[in-house]
């Protein structure tokens, strides 16, 4: 049963590691600095990383030891959740960026409009 179990959660870590990568093209995609860094080819950990606006980042965390989702401004640490209520976060995050028009900073007319990632806490 240990074995099973322990092989699930590999399986779970990798493709939520593979998630964030995808998560992080998206956003570089609609303007906004974002990376994903993974140690190693065997995607058993992951940093990634977004900022939503000037001094605003959001930085998530996830290995075999936790998830950790941290969130800061100003440097200053607004909100630090792990496990499953960081996930939920990621997932807010993630639907942000589907529902949202293509760039988040500018419209058509090169105008500066707020984000709705900007609003999120």
């Amino acid at each position: 049963m240990f074995t099973r179990l322990a092989q699930q959660h590999r399986d779970f870590v990798r493709d939520l590691v593979m998630n964030l990568q995808a998560l992080a093209i998206v956003l570089e995609n609609r303007g906004y600095l974002a990376s994903c860094y993974t140690c190693g080819d065997q995607l058993n950990s992951a940093s990634f990383m977004v900022s939503l606006s000037e001094n605003h980042l959001i930085r998530f965390l996830v290995s075999d030891y936790g998830i950790t989702w941290t969130e800061m401004r100003d440097d200053r640490e607004l909100m630090k959740l792990e496990g499953a209520e960081a996930i939920s976060q990621l997932q807010e995050l993630a639907n942000l960026i589907k529902y949202q028009y293509p760039s988040p900073s500018q419209d058509k007319s090169g105008k500066k409009q707020s984000s709705q990632l900007e609003t999120m806490v």
